[in-house]
């Protein structure tokens, strides 16, 4: 339950954030959905402590899956791509929008 409830404050806190026009706040609100989407793919893979995964006789009732695992290790390495990736954009794009207006207002005057 409390995982769910986890989950669902992580997503509506990314709504709101993703919602600004901040690109700061718009990066940060990816970064909240992401891990809301990382603790969704945990609670797929169960939150019962099971045994070690290999062991002598894998019994597949008490062996851990390790496909769940497996998705939240790509998706946490995925978000964090497209986090530097829009962490970049949002400084070179800055700079571009400052010198379109820039040029704009000049060629307005002129």
């Amino acid at each position: 339950m409390i995982l769910a409830l986890t989950v669902g404050a992580l997503t509506a806190g990314a709504l709101y954030l993703l919602l600004q026009r901040d690109y700061l706040r718009t990066i940060l609100g990816f970064v909240l959905l992401s891990h809301a989407a990382n603790l969704l793919l945990f609670s797929a893979g169960g939150i019962q402590r099971r045994g070690e995964p290999l062991g002598s006789a894998p019994d597949p009732a008490t062996t851990a899956d390790a496909l769940p695992q497996a998705f939240v290790l790509t998706a946490i390495v995925i978000a964090f791509a497209i986090t530097i990736y829009m962490l970049s954009l949002s400084v070179t794009g800055r700079r571009q929008d400052a010198e379109g207006e820039g040029q704009s207002a000049q060629e307005e005057t002129s």
